[in-house]
């Protein structure tokens, strides 16, 4: 009678979730997230191949493989890929390390100052790493009488590897303080020393982080175009490639097939990447760790790693303090007279456009890319059966294809009209004109890249939800989107400002892909700090960069506050449900 009953009440939770699936207006809301997902990533990538296989494509493609400087482009690629890969993951893991499992103090401060780099501009660690160790930079030169040459692979491996660490760090230390403490204290009573524990144990449980950590540094490493500009000096790799031959040579089709170059080995890491991550969603066996995380108990190997750490830490305070330094010296290491004219250039005229532009832009875009990527968490996790992986899989292509193939695939779509449905797509959404170069492109590109974030975040959160309450809401006569913005999104209302956050910091930091869609009637705060520093105006970068840094934290702040505000209503939707 028992098992008849449980039997009756599966079949009736099996009816009332298909007829959650069947809800027309969850039905709606995939279609239109498709068609916005189509717009924001399919098409540009499909103009991008398109363009490629294109005569002159293949004719730019066919001379990469034959021509000597072209193989060596793609070899520095490569090189540069692995080295920011190889020595960003070992950083990342130190530092995650030292935070997690060795007793030291200032722990707070370290972990900010990992995190610096995630706020800053692209490129405000070349520019002050130009000034510290360049052939006549203030350490280098000045200090210790050497002239360094900090141009090419050294100097991108440098500030690369400072600029991407904290993706290791952040992913390596949220899996060291989810180890269940009794494997390691199992072997350790077995025998074990400190060593032993960490090689057998502890090493073979991360690996998986290791791996995904590099990939997405040589991701970020071979995409990046910001520092090659700046920093890159003959060291030509494949992104910077691609922009000589769109803004240089005026040929978008070379430009399309180089960053096809490009596109295939990120999808490739991409996709391996998630395979791994998905085969092994789980470090321990019990999935939870039973206590917090044992730490290093060798004095002396302690003192070694945190003293290592802090080196880390005081380079980033060095490059950072010699930013705002430089933003109120005429010339830092030259002329170190104290002056406010960087600042009094930059807040008039252009200056003061591209602050008020990029922020706009970024208020705009952040708040429907997180909404976007929440909707997306929701339809993968709770709504959909089939297609989930594949709606997942494009969602987060925003993230996963370089910046500079993003780019240069608005310049290919959205710079002439696109019939969709019989319908001119481009002069409505422009006001009768391309939407290349204006306000409206900058945003597109904002959200897409912006989008998955907020899914990852969302769909980690909704994983931890019942999958009852929105079934509970459904049977109550609610609709999907009523279901969505009334039920759903009050509860994962944490992931959705965490999406918030990285969406507005990646906005107002992002250069690669907005560099090719930028004209003088819209302004942007990373393209302006690029032209001061083409033209050596290193203090009024500077400027651009602390004003910048500025505004991201204030706005980071505010959500912070937000979200504190708003946790008791969390506690209280939660419960009431």
């Amino acid at each position: 009678m028992t098992i008849t009953a449980e039997v009756s009440k599966t079949n009736v939770r099996k009816r009332q979730r298909t007829k959650v699936k069947a809800d027309p207006v969850t039905l709606i809301l995939v279609a239109i997230v498709c068609i916005f997902l189509f717009f924001l990533v399919g098409l540009p990538l499909l103009k991008v191949l398109s363009t490629a296989l294109s005569a002159d494509g293949m004719d730019a493609l066919g001379k990469m493989f034959t021509s000597k400087s072209n193989l060596v482009i793609i070899m520095n690629t490569l090189v540069l890929g692995l080295t920011v890969a190889s020595v960003g993951t070992i950083v990342g893991f130190l530092m995650a390390f030292v935070q997690v499992k060795v007793r030291c103090r200032g722990k707070k401060v370290m972990h900010l100052l990992s995190l610096l780099p995630i706020v800053s501009p692209p490129f405000a660690v070349a520019t002050a790493s130009i000034t510290l160790f360049g052939s006549r930079g203030i350490i280098s030169h000045q200090l210790l009488g050497q002239n360094w040459h900090i141009y090419g692979l050294p100097g991108l491996t440098l500030v690369l590897s400072l600029s991407f660490f904290p993706v290791a760090y952040q992913n390596l230390a949220g899996m060291l303080r989810s180890l269940d403490p009794a494997t390691e204290e199992a072997s350790a009573s077995l025998g074990g020393n400190a060593w032993t524990v960490f090689r057998t144990v502890t090493f073979p449980m991360l690996i998986p982080g290791f791996g995904a950590s590099f990939l997405l540094l040589f991701v970020e490493g071979i995409a990046d175009l910001a520092n090659p500009l700046v920093i890159g000096g003959d060291f030509t790799v494949l992104a910077l490639r691609a922009y000589i031959a769109v803004n240089g040579e005026y040929n978008t089709a070379a430009g399309a097939a180089f960053s096809l170059l490009l596109l295939v080995p990120a999808l490739l890491v991409f996709i391996v990447q998630r395979y791994w991550s998905n085969r092994n969603s789980t470090v321990t066996v019990t999935g939870k760790p039973t206590g917090k995380p044992k730490m290093l108990e060798n004095r002396p190997v302690s003192i070694i790693l945190a003293t290592w750490a802090w080196l880390v830490c005081g380079l980033i305070i060095v490059i950072y303090s010699s930013v705002i330094i430089g933003a109120f010296v005429n010339i830092l290491g030259v002329d170190n007279t104290f002056t406010l004219d960087n600042f009094a250039y930059i807040l008039s005229g252009i200056g003061n456009e591209a602050m008020v532009d990029t922020t706009i832009l970024a208020l705009i875009a952040t708040p429907i890319a997180g909404i976007l990527g929440m909707l997306l968490a929701w339809l993968v996790v709770v709504k959909l059966r089939r297609g989930a992986a594949i709606l997942d899989f494009i969602g987060m292509l925003g993230m996963a294809v370089p910046g500079t193939v993003i780019g240069i695939g608005y310049l290919i779509t959205y710079n002439q009209p696109v019939t969709f449905l019989g319908w001119n797509f481009t002069p409505a959404l422009a006001g009768g004109g391309s939407i290349f170069g204006g306000a409206l492109a900058i945003i597109l590109v904002y959200i897409a890249r912006s989008t998955p974030a907020g899914q990852r975040s969302g769909i980690a959160a909704l994983q931890q939800v019942d999958k009852a309450i929105d079934e509970a809401s459904t049977s109550l006569g609610a609709s999907g989107l009523q279901t969505f913005t009334r039920t759903t999104l009050p509860i994962i209302r944490p992931a959705y400002l965490t999406g918030l956050t990285y969406a507005f910091a990646r906005s107002m930091t992002t250069l690669s892909p907005i560099i090719f869609i930028t004209t003088p009637t819209t302004k942007i705060m990373t393209s302006q700090i690029l032209a001061e520093v083409d033209a050596g105006r290193f203090g009024n970068a500077f400027a651009f960069c602390t004003i910048l840094i500025v505004i991201v934290m204030a706005v980071i702040g505010g959500i912070n506050l937000i979200l504190r505000d708003k946790a008791p209503v969390q506690r209280q939707v939660g419960g009431g449900l």
